[in-house]
């Protein structure tokens, strides 16, 4: 159904395109670029989408569920089967535990294989209990107190690592909601001890060939003090545990005004940069869609990892996306995202590096800031629309979805969900 819709509006814009690909062609090789290899730069591009994204979010007051949203992991992977049909840079998803928990695993593998779609890193889940459950983490999980609790905690998060062993995972992201609200509710020493002995034993049961992703957030719901609540934090954590710890960058974890590509550039210079949730924020842990609000800072952000690959250093860098849709269709959105990341990505492609070190190495702030909004504001659309027409996707992959009338169909088809009130009032 979607390829059909995809081939219809492909032959719609294909006059316009093959202009505006000629057209964007010539003016890079007026620079001096060779559109080929930023071409296969785009090609190369891969960012994976969190099956809890396909969702409609919510926010701390209420949550407006949206029309055929997914009940289950089955139709989850039906919608981010359709963002790859249209992008072709989303061919894996990043499942979450116990959300995506499902009796027959290797069924579930081969279910999304036939939806050309593979597994990210697998996402625990100790900030909320859960039926059955023996202990709650209401203060916490693996910083609480009680060492049962711990236990608890300790044992999801490795059933999470063998889960993703048989969906064919090789990462785990472990992100904690422990903290305290009040000055004095728990030691902010011992929280951290007990974290590293909790992680310690994670780690121990990673395969040889596995990451562990140390995620880390400024706050929500701790709101005086979050144990692993900063970069820092969680670099000196992935040191602790060794050499297959990593620390993960979520865009929308820092306060305000934060220079998110310093810390990109410090992480990568310690060798433990192991990631990216990409989303957007202005105010807070806002989970906007990515580039929506600052679209400069992701470009940056790109333009440490271009400038790390220009030194040499290829360390595998997983890219993924971690967004709340509120007030859109989650399956659009994840789809402008996905694109937008990779606009970011490719446009690095077209710094000129030698251009940037003279000026750099002048003392020119203001030729050194010229090199880099040169490549920011080349539009490299008609490029990312021809990688993905090469691929089979859609040259306009959101005019497409909205065509092919997926939403409208699986709306017939899906129970409706209920809302929910938040928890403050």
């Amino acid at each position: 159904m979607i390829e059909e819709h995809i081939a219809k509006s492909n032959e719609e814009r294909a006059k316009v395109h093959e202009s505006e690909y000629a057209r964007l062609g010539e003016t890079l090789a007026a620079r001096g670029i060779d559109a080929g290899q930023i071409l296969a730069a785009a090609k190369e591009f891969r960012v994976a989408v969190p099956t809890w994204g396909v969702g409609t979010g919510g926010t701390r007051f209420a949550r407006f569920p949206g029309p055929g949203e997914p009940a289950d992991i089955h139709d989850k992977l039906r919608d981010c089967s359709v963002i790859n049909e249209v992008t072709r840079i989303t061919p894996t998803v990043s499942p979450h535990i116990p959300w995506d928990k499902v009796d027959d695993i290797p069924a579930l593998a081969q279910e999304a294989k036939e939806l050309g779609l593979g597994f990210d890193a697998v996402n625990s889940n100790t900030f909320q209990d859960v039926e059955g459950q023996k202990h709650s983490y209401k203060f916490g999980s693996l910083t609480h107190i009680d060492p049962a609790v711990r236990e608890q905690a300790v044992a999801h998060n490795i059933e999470c690592v063998k889960i993703g062993q048989e969906l064919g995972s090789d990462a785990l992201t472990v992100w904690i909601a422990d903290g305290s609200n009040f000055p004095g509710q728990q030691s902010l020493a011992g929280a951290f001890d007990r974290y590293l002995e909790s992680m310690q034993k994670i780690y121990q049961a990673l395969p040889d060939d596995w990451r562990v992703y140390v995620e880390y957030k400024l706050f929500e719901p701790a709101f005086y003090a979050t144990v692993i609540n900063d970069w820092g934090t969680s670099l000196l954590a992935s040191q602790e545990l060794g050499e297959k710890a990593y620390c993960l960058v979520d865009l929308g974890h820092h306060a305000p005004n934060t220079n998110v590509a310093s810390i990109v550039a410090r992480l990568l210079k310690a060798a433990k940069l192991g990631g990216f949730h990409f989303n957007e924020n202005c105010y807070g842990d806002d989970d906007l869609d990515s580039g929506s609000a600052n679209p400069y800072r992701l470009f940056l952000i790109c333009a440490e990892l271009a400038e790390a690959r220009q030194r040499g250093d290829n360390s595998r860098i997983d890219l993924m996306i971690d967004q709340s849709h509120n007030v859109t269709d989650p399956i659009a959105s994840l789809i402008s995202s996905a694109v937008d990341i990779q606009r970011a990505w490719v446009q690095a492609a077209l710094i000129d590096w030698q251009a940037l070190a003279a000026a750099q190495q002048d003392n020119d702030a203001l030729m050194a800031g010229r090199v880099l909004q040169a490549a920011f504001r080349t539009d490299v659309g008609p490029l990312q629309a021809q990688a993905r027409l090469e691929a089979g996707g859609a040259l306009d992959p959101v005019l497409a979805y909205r065509a092919s009338g997926y939403r409208e169909q699986v709306a017939s088809k899906r129970q409706s969900q209920s809302g929910s009130g938040g928890g403050i009032t």
